[in-house]
């Protein structure tokens, strides 16, 4: 394997955002890493939030914009004291999508499994392929 495909295939570490505006939690900003799958009937988009639980993730949807954020809360108990701290950072993870016409975002699902959010964002009827059939007279 070359060096740019070992490189290519290597985890990326969490990388934290320039802030849009001013913010009113404190804690750091983190973009979370996607992929996005396309089919002819929908879109699929995972996104990696580890140490995000579905009590702690909004989606929110406004005039075509989609936004993700989920909050990692610091994970201490009680009448312990951190002696070193690797696993999850504390912070807020961030993203917008624009979404076209293309999508039904009244059909929009949402689950997350692992730190793993999966939307499915289904086509709405008018933008999936279809076979036109050719008569012959």
């Amino acid at each position: 394997m070359t060096s740019n495909k070992q490189e290519a295939m290597q985890a990326t570490e969490k990388h934290e955002l320039a802030s849009e505006a001013e913010r009113t939690r404190p804690g750091a900003v983190f973009s979370p890493a996607v992929d996005i799958f396309e089919t002819a009937t929908e879109i699929t988009v995972l996104a990696d939030m580890p140490g995000v639980t579905s009590d702690h993730l909004e989606i929110d949807l406004r005039d075509g914009v989609l936004t993700l954020e989920g909050r990692v809360e610091p994970t201490r108990a009680e009448g312990q004291d951190v002696v070193i701290s690797e696993y999850v950072e504390s912070g807020t993870f961030f993203r917008k999508f624009s979404l076209s016409d293309t999508i039904d975002q009244t059909k929009i699902d949402a689950t997350l499994t692992d730190g793993v959010l999966r939307l499915r964002l289904p086509k709405v009827e008018k933008a999936q392929p279809r076979r036109i059939e050719v008569k012959s007279k």
